[in-house]
């Protein structure tokens, strides 16, 4: 698969911060075709060495969840982690295996944010810059804003907000008394669209969403190896 080459990847910290407030005026979120959703790319990251990089892209079916596709790639890592920077530090490896990648997605996930994100440009949001195609960040854990009144029930969702009180995700369990995913547009695609193919994409005890899940157990697979 093709990208758009926005910025070079070895910055400074300063550089990094520089750019992402430049780009954040690109995002744009829109209502998800679902018609035409079908072919899901999931991504996921491991790092077995310090400065060595394992992504892996899986693409499924979303109509029957069958995985039409999947590649891997590796790569010297130049930018330490850094939160709130992780697009610097994972972006040069995810775009190394798209290039592999032979199957155009209708919509990519990421292991990471999208708007949910101090300056709105989580990991989610950049790529799909890059890649200019529908993007949104799923996260194990919480990087930016707040929420309150979670259940504990399946299901149960809450909004998170950024400090002045505007939605920049959603706080979603997707299975009972466990840990909650944050999930928040990244680009061409909006909170609503976000939250409802999400859902969809989480099958039955399974706290992650098929093409993050089965991406996730192959980097684990190489980062064992």
């Amino acid at each position: 698969m093709k990208y758009e080459k926005l910025h070079e990847w070895n910055v400074s910290v300063e550089e990094a911060i520089k750019i992402q407030n430049q780009l954040r005026s690109k995002i744009k979120l829109m209502p998800l075709k679902e018609e035409k959703i079908r072919y899901v790319a999931g991504v996921d990251l491991s790092f077995p060495e310090p400065n060595l990089g394992y992504a892996v892209i899986v693409v499924i079916d979303l109509f029957n969840m069958s995985i039409v596709e999947n590649v891997a790639a590796k790569e010297k890592v130049v930018f330490d982690y850094i939160p709130g920077l992780l697009a610097f530090r994972e972006g040069p490896v995810f775009l190394k295996a798209w290039e592999n990648l032979k199957t155009k997605p209708n919509l990519v996930v990421f292991d990471g944010h999208g708007i949910a994100h101090p300056r709105g440009l989580g990991i989610a949001s950049h790529m799909g810059l890059w890649i200019n195609l529908p993007t949104i960040g799923v996260a194990k854990s919480k990087l930016y804003g707040f929420y309150k009144g979670l259940q504990q029930a399946k299901w149960s969702e809450v909004p998170l907000l950024d400090p002045s009180g505007n939605q920049i995700g959603i706080v979603i369990r997707t299975k009972e008394n466990a840990d909650p995913i944050f999930v928040s547009p990244g680009h061409l695609c909006d909170l609503d669209s976000a939250s409802k193919i999400v859902k969809k994409m989480c099958l039955e005890n399974n706290r992650l969403p098929e093409p993050t899940r089965l991406a996730h157990l192959l980097t684990q697979k190489i980062h064992r190896r």
